[in-house]
């Protein structure tokens, strides 16, 4: 798969390192910071081009027109969402990915929608983890809080200490959830790693 990656900050560095693992994937880094690339290239299997991201230029040297997969994680919102739209509009890249990180971007809905910017998929970093923090927040001692079924199923790790009321329990003996669950979930699985002493 050919996946282009713009911008090599600490987030496109790594979604470089953990990509360019995969034997399949073929992966390009655009960035303006050439000590940077250079440093990529030296330790993983990676093309390099320098420049803007944004710029057609750039993007048809770092092969574009024959990309499966396009990952817009610079710093600027705009940048990212530009590239995107250039690579949809000019060369109809299947998958764009952008990093947005202002709410003023990321609250308009219709700005993603059909006839708006040409973003698959955009993820805010800051934005997830301000959401898994309230969901911690809202679960004391919580270990890990996750989300199923759009946010009508969701799992909670707690660590059960040895001795506690929680272990060697069955799931039969914790009471029954007030409501229904849907259809579509047809058993639960519970998983207990040795207790911790």
């Amino acid at each position: 798969m050919k996946i282009i990656i713009l911008g090599a900050g600490q987030v496109g560095r790594t979604a470089a390192q953990h990509l360019s693992r995969e034997e399949a994937n073929d992966v390009t880094v655009v960035d303006h910071n050439e000590e940077i690339l250079r440093d990529l290239q030296d330790r993983l299997d990676i093309r390099t081009v320098n420049g803007n991201g944004s710029s057609p230029r750039i993007l048809e040297a770092a092969g574009i027109a024959t990309t499966d997969i396009l990952v817009a994680l610079t710093n600027s919102d705009e940048v990212n969402m530009l590239a995107c739209h250039i690579a949809w509009t000019l060369y109809r890249t299947p998958k764009k990915i952008a990093r947005v990180r202002s709410a003023d971007y990321t609250e308009r809905d219709r700005l993603f929608g059909e006839n708006g910017v040409a973003v698959d998929v955009w993820i805010s970093p800051e934005q997830l983890v301000t959401e898994y923090v309230a969901r911690l927040i809202r679960y004391p001692g919580a270990l890990q809080v996750l989300d199923f079924a759009d946010g009508r199923v969701r799992l909670v790790g707690i660590r059960a200490l040895q001795g506690g009321p929680l272990v060697g329990q069955t799931l039969s003996t914790f009471p029954r959830p007030t409501r229904e669950l849907p259809p579509s979930i047809g058993r639960v699985r519970a998983s207990s790693p040795r207790a911790r002493r």
